[in-house]
């Protein structure tokens, strides 16, 4: 079977408090672990997109709205929709499993992504990424 949820591939999460969030997967479990026997894997994701800016908005206001909301989590595959999209941030250093761990590692974690993903965004690079899921 060819593995195609790879790292760095933007996947849409189906279930739970996250779904219909666009996501990047950091690390894949196909084999699984001891404590989660099935193929999952770890993403890191926007809890919160960034809204529309206007051009009439102050510099201010523009920063307010192009800020991002992060979310860190390990995913069943079967939980996960993958797209034909990458992104080429690289949470590898930043997010780790380990990370996921203890709270002040998870914050941590967190700040680093939201920042790595609010430079991406202000960049304009993968704007799909950015866009709400709208159904």
């Amino acid at each position: 079977m060819v593995k195609f949820l790879k790292p760095n591939k933007a996947v849409i999460v189906l279930q739970g408090r996250y779904a219909g969030r666009k996501a990047v997967i950091i690390r894949a479990f196909d084999d699984g672990t001891r404590d989660r026997p099935y193929g999952h894997c770890l993403v890191a994701g926007i809890k919160k997109y960034p809204s529309k800016v206007v051009k009439r908005d102050s510099a201010k206001k523009t920063a307010k709205k192009s800020r991002v909301k992060a979310f860190v989590k390990m995913v069943n595959y079967q939980h996960v929709m993958p797209t034909r999209y990458t992104l080429d941030v690289d949470l590898k250093d930043a997010v780790s499993v380990e990370s996921l761990q203890s709270k002040d590692k998870k914050v941590a974690a967190l700040k680093e992504t939201k920042k790595r993903l609010e430079e991406r965004f202000k960049t304009g690079k993968n704007r799909w990424f950015f866009t709400k899921l709208r159904f």
